[in-house]
Formats: C-alpha cells, structure tokens, sequence
C-alpha cells in the first residue's frame, strides 16, 4: 500500500487539494462569513454539525471540514513518506514540514477567530495576523510542492556553492511573500471597505483620514510590478547560470504568470473587486508561488557549468 511509485501522485493531489481550502478561505473572507460559527472553534455555534440554514453559518462550517480533512491528508502523507522512503529521503523533510506548517496554519486560524478577527473587525491584530496565516500558507505550500517533487526525482537541492543563484532566489521568494502579504492586506481592504466606482475608491485611498487598510491599497500595485520585473530578471539570469531545459521551462512560465497576474491585477481594479476575481486572482497568486518554489528547487539541483579553462582540462588525456 505504501508504495513510493503511489506516493507521487498524491503527494501532487495534496498540494492541489490545499490549494482549493485556501481558496474556499478566500471566499470566506471575501463574503463576511468568517463569523459563521461564532466565536467557538472547533465547535460551531457550540454545536459539531451545526442544525441551520444560515448561508454564513454553512460556508463557515465547510471551510472548516475541508481544513481538518487537509490536516488528515498532511497527517496520511506524514506516515506514508516515513513507510515507503528511506532514511536521509528528502521527502521525509517535506513531509515533515508539511505537517509542522499545516499544524500552524490551523492555530492561526483558530486565533482569528477566538479572538475575534473575522467578520468586520479592521484591527492591527487582525491585519498582523493576515499577514502571518500568508506567509505561513506559503511555507505549507512551499513544502507540499518540495515533497511531491523530491518524491518524483529523489534529488535534494544543494545550497552551498551557489554564488550569486542562491542570494537571488532568496531575496525574490521573500519579495513573493512581501508581494502576498500586500495582497492579503488590500484585498480585507477591498472586503471592509468597498467603493461603488474607482473613482471614489482613489479618493477614498488618498483621504489622510482613510483608515490603513484602504491606504494599503495604492501600495500593492506598485510591489506587484516592482516583483513580477525581479523576477523576470532573475528567472532570465538564473536560467543562464543554470542551463538546463527544465529550469528554462520553468523561467519561461514564470515570465508568462507574472504577466497574466498583472493583466488580472488591473482588471480586478477596474472592476472593484468582485469576489470571483478576487479568488482567480488569488489562484493564480498561489500557481506562481508553487512555480517559483520549484524553480528555485530546480535551479539549485542543476549542475553548474564548468568554465572553458576547467572544461579544457577535463579534455585533456590523462599523463601516463
């Protein structure tokens, strides 16, 4: 049963899986449901199977049943790596940390809502919070996606002697999760404070009494832009340094994400937010993300190439 050659598809199928609960979370947020339940967790309403025909109370409620069953997943893909590689596996330590960030994000989004952060609370507290349940949805991703791919090639990256790759890499995934932050942020803006016309909404972002969160958002598009341009040049650099078809193909499709992103950033801004593009907009913040992380992964796992001098000398026969 606990066959590496199964393992694979679902490790894939897990990080697809958590993609779609962070969208339904996305939805959550976006129709002011987050309240649904009351101030109890786990429990909803006081209740396990909440009797109701509350539209906020059932969206509430069936976030909160595709989140334990993501847990139960992390926990089956926990056991599973641990039975079919063996070890020093770097599945292993996907997995693993799959588990240690999926454990997080569910106590994150406990606190939100035993202390209240959901619904129309415009607090630091909860923007901090957003913040931190981002980031960490970016490192449960990050590792589900690591886990499925080290499960199908069984190679680890390596992070020493990778110059100025290395130093790159890291600084555009923290610009990604500065950019995912800001995104976060301005779309709870979008949510507590709508604007009948984007005229109105400019102004209302400009008003010095404007609270932070509509502040915020004349902020997210210009890190937007500023981190789709690193990237492309990153990508660009990287797959110099690392020429090998995979991390081009990789680069390639990042460069073609970054773009339809901005293309969907602009159309969510004409369109004032509406709650489907809000969510396709965060889906495709998500994809991006995943692609990044397995470029990196990637790029760092391919061999560098040898300089003329050194390539010269392996050509040369051997004395004797």
């Amino acid at each position: 049963m606990f066959s590496q050659k199964r393992f694979i598809p679902f490790a894939w199928g897990a990080l697809a899986y958590n993609v779609g609960v962070i969208l339904w979370g996305a939805y959550v947020r976006a129709t002011g449901s987050g309240a649904g339940c009351g101030s109890h967790w786990p429990l909803c309403n006081g209740e396990v199977i909440p009797q109701t025909d509350q539209i906020k109370t059932l969206i509430e409620y069936s976030h909160r049943v595709s989140s334990g069953i993501s847990v139960l997943l992390i926990l089956l893909l926990l056991v599973w790596a641990f039975r079919a590689f063996s070890k020093g596996h770097p599945a292993r330590l996907g997995a693993s940390l799959s588990t240690l960030f999926i454990i997080t994000e569910a106590l994150i989004g406990a606190g939100l809502v035993l202390f209240g952060l959901v619904d129309t609370n415009d607090s630091v507290a909860r923007a901090f919070t957003i913040s931190l349940h981002l980031v960490n949805t970016f490192l449960l991703l990050a590792s589900l996606a690591l886990t499925a791919r080290w499960a199908s090639t069984g190679i680890r990256s390596r992070l020493r002697e990778q110059g100025a790759v290395l130093w790159l890499l890291g600084a555009g995934l923290m610009a990604t999760m500065i950019l995912g932050t800001s995104g976060a942020l301005t779309a709870l803006g979008d949510t507590l404070y709508p604007s009948s016309s984007l005229a109105q909404g400019v102004q209302q972002d400009l008003s010095p009494t404007a609270p932070l969160l509509t502040q915020l958002r004349l902020l997210h598009p210009v890190v937007a832009i500023s981190v789709a341009f690193f990237w492309i040049v990153i990508s660009g650099f990287v797959s110099a340094s690392r020429p090998s078809q995979a991390v081009r193909r990789l680069s390639q499709i990042i460069v073609l994400l970054f773009l339809i992103q901005l293309a969907l950033g602009a159309l969510n801004v004409t369109l004032l937010a509406p709650v489907w593009l809000q969510i396709v907009h965060l889906l495709m913040m998500d994809l991006i993300w995943i692609t990044l992380v397995l470029f990196a992964s990637t790029a760092l796992a391919a061999n560098r190439p040898l300089p003329e001098a050194r390539k010269g000398e392996l050509g040369k026969p051997s004395p004797g």
